[in-house]
């Protein structure tokens, strides 16, 4: 088949958000590519070389023109770009049906399925009893008034339960709210305003469900503005990853459940939707919360520093590199801390996010909606691996 006989997206391929990660095969090095938002169940792998060769498709290249400059013969390049396409990971068509087929089954089964966190366990009972070990393990904060919000990290719980234990530690003991709002990071979607999601999420302790009162009002008021990118959910992990920790402390308590932008990114609108903005979202959920009443407490889930190869950097993580991260973090949670939430962003956005901090943006948020009279660090953590390939930094905050 002749470049000229394709059809127009795979003529001018472009590549969607995908993971990616080496493996072995036949003892010859491939990278494994997978839909993040898994459209399909199908993980493509690829030789490492020809990874290279997709690496060159940016949605502004001809195919024919990429053939050429790889060297790539024309029917195994076609035949390429239709084995991405069909596994979900090109912008055309076939991943718009996907998606559309993935978006009607999630809401017809009213849940997201276990995805990260399974990792705590098999059976709710194992998970139970290792969210006890970890709290047995954490030293109790002491405060004396209630917490109304924390920050927890959503790094994996192996490297990120003593921050996620010092979080919730005083939640063990607290009268159970009658919702919590939890603000999360958007870290594949392509959606760049808040992203509400309309279903609840299932974990290993059961179904944690949505607010639909407060949720069905939102949607009311700005329609798609906030559900455009539902999808985005499907993808990620910064509210699930709390979802444990806030049923072993209140069961299957409701939940109102939003990605938070980047505010250091500016919005698009290229597609005749108009996005929810940070504050149109957060103006009417005080409102709306203000006229539900009953008690609400929020979660900000975040992560901070993300430095290293993994992430860019050049060279490897070594003492004076964690040493300055460190410094940059505390200087940044001090501008948190200080519960200026413009002050903040602005600190930031001077610094030119130097150290990749993931959560700007619900961090801000949870001040705008919490408005809290003080802000207090309970612990800061480094996870490193020991080649220094990657650090993420994280911390637990209470806000009262």
């Amino acid at each position: 088949m002749p470049f000229s006989d394709l059809p127009e997206h795979l003529c001018m391929p472009a590549l969607r958000s995908f993971q990616a990660w080496a493996i072995s095969k036949d003892e010859k090095p491939y990278v494994a590519l997978r839909d993040p938002y898994a459209l399909t169940k199908e993980t493509m792998a690829v030789p490492a070389h020809i990874f290279s060769v997709i690496k060159r498709i940016d949605g502004n290249t001809l195919a024919e023109d990429i053939a050429k400059a790889t060297k790539a013969p024309a029917d195994q390049f076609i035949d390429l770009l239709k084995k991405l396409d069909t596994c979900g990971l090109l912008w055309g068509p076939t991943a718009t049906k996907l998606e559309s087929e993935t978006v009607e089954r999630l809401i017809n089964e009213g849940a997201f399925p276990i995805r990260s966190s399974g990792s705590l366990g098999n059976t709710k009972q194992e998970c139970e009893e290792q969210l006890r070990k970890w709290f047995d393990e954490t030293e109790d904060p002491e405060f004396e008034q209630n917490i109304l919000g924390v920050v927890s990290p959503h790094l994996d719980y192996l490297r990120g339960w003593p921050n996620y234990a010092s979080a919730y530690y005083t939640w063990q003991q607290t009268e159970k709210p009658d919702r919590i709002v939890i603000l999360g990071t958007n870290h594949f979607g392509e959606g760049d305003g808040v992203v509400l999601s309309t279903i609840g999420f299932t974990t290993p302790l059961g179904i944690c469900p949505i607010d639909k009162d407060v949720t069905n009002k939102l949607v009311a008021q700005f329609g798609d503005g906030v559900t455009k990118d539902f999808i985005d959910h499907a993808a990620e992990h910064s509210i699930e990853l709390q979802l444990p920790w806030i049923q072993h402390c209140f069961g299957d308590i409701p939940i109102i459940a939003a990605l938070i932008p980047n505010p250091l990114v500016e919005m698009l609108e290229d597609d005749g939707s108009s996005r929810t903005t940070v504050e149109e979202f957060i103006s009417a959920l005080q409102k709306i919360l203000e006229e539900t009443g009953g008690t609400t407490f929020v979660v900000a889930s975040a992560d901070l520093s993300h430095v290293g190869q993994q992430f860019g950097d050049p060279r490897p993580v070594d003492e004076q590199r964690k040493f300055d991260v460190e410094r940059h973090d505390r200087e940044m949670m001090t501008k948190f801390i200080s519960n200026d939430a413009d002050e903040f962003v602005s600190a930031m956005k001077w610094h030119n996010n130097a150290t990749n901090w993931c959560s700007i943006g619900n961090m801000s948020a949870v001040l705008y909606l919490l408005e809290p009279t003080k802000i207090e660090l309970i612990d800061y953590r480094q996870a490193c691996d020991e080649k220094g390939v990657a650090l993420v930094s994280s911390c637990a905050m209470a806000l009262l």
